[in-house]
């Protein structure tokens, strides 16, 4: 069977880090992207689940951590009974 190369690359890190790992699985990186590629194509996809990861910035963390806390009971936080209720204490 003819062969072909596969070329990518990645930062120094990440390719001392899959050495590594893929030397404790008894198998060097360019084996490990030969089962990768195989089992991709076994399973007509990816051989894990992908999925997008929510990120959000400083503030919005905060916010979420914070509202967390409130739901909790572990902040006191003002209620309002109604719109006219809130407004009125901004006023204040």
């Amino acid at each position: 069977m003819k062969t072909a190369l596969v070329q990518v690359r990645v930062d120094e890190d990440t390719k001392r880090d899959a050495d590594e790992l893929f030397d404790d699985l008894g198998m060097d990186t360019a084996t490990a992207i030969r089962v990768f590629l195989r089992q991709a194509i076994q399973r007509h996809g990816l051989p894990f689940e992908v999925r997008r990861q929510e990120r959000y910035n400083a503030v919005t963390e905060a916010a979420i951590a914070e509202g967390d806390a409130i739901a909790e009971g572990r902040v006191d936080a003002p209620s309002f009974k109604s719109w006219d209720d809130f407004e009125s204490s901004m006023a204040e």
